[in-house]
């Protein structure tokens, strides 16, 4: 009976605090005024700048997941590092507000003089009933969606969503083969189910993969039946593998970005298949000012359509992004893990019109950086801000935090009672395997223990935490261990 509670209370704790300054290690968090008409902070001696739109994305973790559970390593250029730490939800404090709040952690990695740095930002859970949504969903009935966990799939996710949609929810399916077409044009949910049950059991596969054609026809009818004081999207369901219209998303991401900004329709990616076109769903996503999911099993489209699309709908933030300050007094060289595409010019911090990420009601955001300390300094490593738009009033809202050096160097990441952190690094980890050890373009991750290891350390959490996404995640490290034959850390002492 005392097993059963530790391990629930652990499941209740699991991804928390970490090594954190929220602990006592120097992290706290202050608004900053939010003007366009002055540079991003910098203090004397201060000199290193990572910029970043926020990512909610996890397709490509769950894409690896598929991959690997057929026994095949996936292509590297699809391994987006941040999507796995971002598939794992840490419970960082919440603000009282509708903005962000901002948490600092960190510990020593494996590596001789270098730490990890963990920034978590979060919003504050939806209040009661989330706001009416106005959803066109375009549904890709191509040949290539013929495969058995692909259209049928969508079909069953579609029903499922059906049953759990409010009656003042409206509802359009288009579909696309060779051509679109408008099956369903935007229709209130309410008296309307069977109707909509009905136009999904009708799909069926025709033709070739005109992207182009679907997203421009979802678009328009989106626009067509767009609703004030609600959110209005597009859901693209599709294995993204184009071959007929504008295969190189050029005019489709002009399309996708000109009516997010006109009318602030947003996309939502959520890709099926084993061959997928993992890349292309993304740059639509991102221009779309959206995110992406991946499904491949009943339990995931479950998790997508009944967890995270609700999530999604009612949102704390646009064009969100985030900005870290290192201390050059302080730190020697630092690496951010992931966000490659996401990578935002600093001067254009405060500058709303360039685009950063949405955010839902109840979401976090993790980044994870590798810092090498300067030996035998100490004070401030880095300070953290986080930029976002009202998504009513577009109004701009800052908010910082700040880490010590004593915040990341007093334990070990491996050490006992630090299970959020260590689910983090063992995620950013195993991402960097998975690509080759090719972290922000410089080599291996400092730190790494090697997949076996990793693996064992992932299946003791789970086993903590009695959390079935982190034994998800020990399996998936076993499973590339295997064929890949693990790996080592050329930093580690």
């Amino acid at each position: 009976m005392k097993r059963r509670l530790a391990a629930g209370v652990l499941a209740a704790a699991l991804l928390l605090a970490g090594c954190s300054g929220r602990s006592g290690g120097g992290s706290y968090q202050v608004d900053r005024p939010s003007g366009n008409d002055r540079p991003a902070p910098r203090e004397t001696g201060q000199a290193h700048t990572s910029t970043f739109a926020l990512d909610v994305d996890t397709a490509s973790y769950g894409y690896a997941r598929r991959a690997l559970a057929e026994g095949r390593l996936p292509d590297p250029a699809s391994v987006r590092p941040e999507e796995f730490v971002n598939s794992f939800k840490p419970d960082y404090p919440r603000p009282k507000d509708n903005g962000f709040s901002v948490t600092l952690d960190g510990a020593r990695s494996g590596a001789v003089g270098w730490s990890l740095l963990r920034v978590g930002l979060a919003t504050r859970p939806a209040d009661g009933e989330r706001p009416p949504a106005a959803l066109t969903f375009v549904v890709d009935v191509s040949g290539s969606m013929g495969e058995p966990g692909r259209l049928d799939l969508v079909k069953e996710s579609l029903r499922l969503l059906a049953s759990r949609l409010r009656d003042d929810d409206s509802v359009a399916l288009v579909t696309f083969s060779s051509e679109a077409e408008t099956r369903l044009p935007m229709t209130r949910v309410g008296g309307n189910r069977d109707r909509l049950r009905e136009a999904v059991d009708a799909l069926e596969i025709a033709g070739s993969t005109n992207v182009e054609a679907g997203v421009r026809t979802g678009y328009d009818v989106a626009v067509e039946g767009r609703r004030d004081a609600v959110t209005n999207r597009v859901v693209l369901l599709s294995d993204a593998l184009a071959n007929t219209g504008d295969t190189d998303a050029a005019g489709i991401l002009e399309r996708i970005d000109t009516e997010r900004r006109r009318y602030g329709i947003t996309l939502f990616g959520v890709g099926v298949g084993s061959e997928y076109g993992d890349a292309f769903m993304e740059r639509l996503a991102d221009k779309g000012d959206g995110h992406t999911a991946y499904v491949s099993t009943p339990e995931q489209a479950r998790k997508v359509f009944v967890d995270q699309l609700p999530a999604h709908i009612e949102l704390r933030a646009r064009d969100a992004k985030a900005q870290v300050v290192f201390d050059d007094r302080t730190v020697e060289s630092y690496r951010l893990v992931g966000y490659e595409n996401r990578k935002v010019a600093a001067e254009d911090f405060r500058d709303d019109r360039v685009d950063g990420g949405e955010v839902g009601a109840g979401h976090t955001v993790t980044a994870l950086y590798a810092v090498k300390l300067r030996p035998g300094r100490s004070g401030r490593v880095a300070t953290a801000t986080v930029r976002w738009l009202d998504p009513a009033t577009r109004a701009p809202h800052e908010r910082s935090g700040t880490v010590d050096a004593a915040a990341l160097t007093r334990a070990s990441v491996w050490g006992d009672g630090h299970d959020s952190l260590q689910l983090t690094a063992i995620a950013a980890y195993f991402a960097d395997q998975l690509r080759g050890g090719a972290a922000g373009g410089g080599g291996p991750l400092p730190g790494s223990p090697g997949l076996a290891a990793l693996a064992a350390r992932a299946g003791s959490l789970a086993e903590r935490a009695g959390s079935d996404s982190v034994r998800e995640l020990a399996t998936a490290i076993r499973q590339a261990d295997g064929v890949d034959g693990g790996g080592s850390d050329p930093y580690a002492d």
